[in-house]
């Protein structure tokens, strides 16, 4: 068999038509394995030097009520992924920027796809996209014709009584394009690595294992499939029809019927539906900003008694730091509440869009893209997360310093110096580990195993009904 896939190789080496091919897709995925690096490592550069902007512009604050900085607030950035530049997932529409205050949980700005101009809407050159609809299509058109060639030249008539075996010629075919699709994919792996040698780590090399070991199943799924028509059927446009079929089917129907069938099962809530019920749960809590507020007015009491005094003004500390870290402390279990629901929703949906992986591998390829690039809506809503905790200790800072820094209550004028600010510590980022990643596309992985079984027995099927006369 491996004589044959020599032999295979040989015949593909020589046709000009797939010379062209193969330059001119090694062309394409260098020159977008390049752009796409490109971009990332200027938006870091960016971030960076905006990140550190902000920063100095909040340690050059001389001196500041600290209630009245944390209306001032500061902004995060979401740092850029070097393997974005393999596939960009949700990158370019979740945003970028996102305010940190007091009092409000906001929602990230500045997405990719808001700043595009429209001609660019409709898309631009990136390497999922060849990996993922190009190059399956470069497989089919290689492997349609593969064996009904050779039966209409009489040559699999004369290989088979020379010796070889059908199964032998069958599998020889089918992993000679495979081998064709993995030579592409390890170029564009190794381009990638290569533009970021000195910032690959065991994470990202783990990360792009399992990137490669997805594509590489779902590659030999079609070249499966394709070599398995075209042994099939005599005619091989035949085999192209059906396989052009399955590919329009997988790729462009399927996930869009499966996705807003998805998003209709478990359901979001409107963005103004959202906001309103999270305005009339907050009206609920206390209210920082209101000294007459009755939730206020119990606290207050709290407080007094606690310190064993009769007033406000007896107080060693300042409550209105106190009830404005209680405003922020009610706000938090209302942020979790509703920004709890909106993940839980999320969770279900890709769930549940994980399992249209069993009729569609297609699919299973895009999540397991995604999820091993770091650019899925998993990573994106782990960034939240983080950022959300830091905002909580950020602003519970602020408010335990006009507490507790020497304030007396209603004495607003007050102002904390240079050192508190700079003792504030910045948002630092901790990238989502693999290990933590990695089970939330294993269903992924096992689909698209499972559909690699099938190919195969397909193929050992098929080489059993093979007509050599």
């Amino acid at each position: 068999m491996w004589l044959m896939i020599k032999n295979e190789w040989q015949f593909l080496l020589r046709s000009r038509v797939l010379q062209g091919i193969s330059l001119a897709f090694l062309l394409a995925l260098g020159v977008s394995v390049y752009l796409g690096n490109l971009q990332t490592n200027s938006q870091a550069e960016q971030y960076a030097a905006a990140k550190e902007h902000l920063r100095a512009q909040w340690e050059s604050i001389d001196a500041m009520n600290p209630h009245g900085a944390a209306h001032y607030g500061t902004y995060v950035f979401k740092p850029s992924n070097l393997l974005s530049s393999l596939d960009e997932g949700v990158r370019s529409v979740t945003g970028n920027v996102l305010r940190v205050e007091g009092h409000v949980q906001n929602e990230m700005v500045h997405s990719e796809a808001s700043q595009m101009q429209s001609v660019s809407k409709f898309g631009k050159l990136k390497s999922s996209l060849l990996l993922q609809y190009i190059l399956p299509l470069v497989l089919v058109f290689l492997a349609f014709h593969s064996v009904s060639k050779e039966k209409q030249s009489g040559r699999l008539k004369s290989l088979v009584l020379q010796g070889a075996k059908p199964s032998s010629i069958v599998w020889a075919k089918t992993i000679s394009v495979w081998l064709y699709g993995l030579v592409l994919l390890s170029l564009t792996v190794l381009t990638y690595a290569l533009f970021n040698l000195p910032s690959i780590s065991a994470e990202i090399t783990s990360r792009t294992l399992l990137f490669y070991l997805s594509y590489a199943l779902y590659y030999f799924i079609l070249s499966g499939l394709t070599v398995f028509f075209s042994a099939r059927w005599q005619n091989p446009t035949v085999a192209l029809t059906a396989m052009l079929g399955i590919w329009i089917v997988w790729t462009i129907f399927l996930p869009n019927i499966f996705m807003t069938s998805v998003e209709k099962w478990h359901e979001l809530p409107s963005r103004e539906e959202f906001k309103t019920a999270m305005r009339e749960d907050r009206s609920k809590g206390i209210d920082g900003h209101n000294p007459a507020d009755a939730r206020g007015k119990e606290l207050e009491d709290q407080i007094l008694k606690e310190y064993g005094v009769d007033s406000l003004s007896q107080l060693p500390i300042n409550f209105d730091g106190i009830r404005m870290q209680a405003d922020e402390e009610y706000g938090n279990k209302v942020w979790d509440k509703h920004f709890g629901h909106l993940r839980n929703v999320l969770a279900r949906q890709k769930q549940s869009y994980q399992m249209a992986g069993i009729i569609d591998p297609f699919i299973s390829l895009q999540n397991a893209s995604m999820g091993f690039s770091g650019s899925d809506n998993l990573h994106h809503q782990e960034f939240l997360l983080q950022v959300e905790s830091y905002r909580r200790d950020f602003i519970k800072m602020l408010n335990d310093k006009h507490a507790y820094g020497g304030s007396k209550t209603g004495d607003w004028s007050w102002k904390a110096d240079n050192a508190f600010f700079k003792s504030v510590p910045d948002f630092a980022y901790q990238p989502t580990a693999m290990a933590s990643v990695f089970p939330n596309y294993l269903a992924d992985l096992i689909l698209l195993a499972c559909w690699t079984v099938f190919a195969a027995v397909l193929l050992v099927w098929g080489t059993k009904r093979i007509q050599v006369i």
